[in-house]
């Protein structure tokens, strides 16, 4: 399941960063890793920019983004 596709308020698991190169680098730098708990607090109206919560940092992703990462909703 992509991220892009959870409710908002729903706790999830990161499986897999399926980008490559600078979109990757960046994406880790961030701190979205394998293995983290992240949680979609908003979603804009069309959808982009969407925030979430990981390690207690809000952050705004852009929808290509979120639909590089792989979730398991917990």
């Amino acid at each position: 399941m992509k991220l892009t596709q959870i409710k908002i308020g729903q706790l999830s698991k990161i499986t897999k960063i399926g980008s490559v190169g600078a979109v990757k680098r960046r994406l880790m730098d961030m701190g979205i890793l394998v293995g983290e708990i992240i949680k979609v607090e908003k979603v804009a109206p069309l959808g982009d920019p969407i925030e979430v919560t990981i390690k207690n940092y809000k952050l705004s992703l852009r929808k290509n983004e979120a639909e590089n990462i792989d979730i398991e909703v917990l």
